[in-house]
């Protein structure tokens, strides 16, 4: 068995995998420096801050397109081939920095959400359209959600003070029903250059970071999917896929 097949079972089994030592140091580096770039391109309405200090942003894509193809390693365009097939492709990048000076928490919840090019367009599957940060968002049907996966990639080392993820283990078998009381929890605790996949239907929480602590959480976050044609005439507003580059 492959490694990308081992990680594969585990994903099947668990709802998430670490993949340890994907990026080294001078990688890590680069992929703070292209999402700064990003982040010096954006708006209000791209990055969230509060006292000065940014802790999220979306269009990633749009703000820098160099990231479109920074996460390309061998580890993880096989593990994205073994669980989405050949196929797959990006389409959505997310960031996110739990700031020392501005830390923040998130309750238990399950990503249910995507971006589409048109969230007027008349369904029974997609459902709740919202705009966010000036692009078309709607919550996707379960076998839309069931062929996604998402990857983590940390660039800092994350440990029991600045805000781990917790997930409950297996609980994305329970598609969007909350079940994060009926399964264990795990917290990730891993070192910069690590990459948690997990499918977004794991139900996932973090809590604040420890008073005192100086460590960042910065993260970043790549959705994924094996689907190309969504149903009911939705389209992906991003689908980068590196088998066509």
């Amino acid at each position: 068995m492959t490694i990308a097949a081992d990680h594969s079972r585990t994903i099947d089994q668990n709802g998430y995998s670490i993949v340890s030592n994907v990026f080294d140091d001078d990688q890590v580096a680069s992929l703070l420096s292209q999402i700064e770039k990003g982040l010096q391109r954006g708006t209000d309405g791209n990055i969230k801050s509060s006292r000065g200090e940014t802790y999220a942003a979306r269009n990633l894509a749009e703000l820098n397109p160099d990231l479109l193809d920074s996460w390309t390693q061998p580890q993880l365009t096989e593990l994205l081939s073994e669980v989405l097939g050949s196929e797959f492709g990006l389409v959505r990048i997310l960031y996110f920095d739990k700031h020392p000076n501005r830390t923040w928490s998130l309750p238990w919840h399950k990503d249910m959400t995507i971006a589409v090019k048109d969230n007027s367009l008349p369904s029974t599957q997609f459902t709740k359209p919202t705009r966010k940060s000036g692009v078309d968002h709607v919550e996707a049907p379960d076998d839309v959600l069931q062929n996604m996966l998402t990857l983590r990639i940390h660039l800092d080392d994350v440990t029991d003070d600045n805000g781990p993820l917790e997930v409950a283990i297996g609980s994305h078998a329970q598609c969007k029903q909350a079940t994060e009381h009926d399964h264990q929890v795990a917290r990730i605790l891993v070192q910069a250059g690590d990459v948690l996949a997990m499918r977004p239907l794991i139900s996932h929480a973090s809590g604040s970071s420890s008073p005192g602590t100086t460590a960042h959480r910065r993260i970043l976050h790549l959705e994924f999917s094996g689907q190309t044609e969504l149903q009911d005439g939705f389209q992906w507003q991003l689908f980068h896929s590196p088998a066509k580059l």
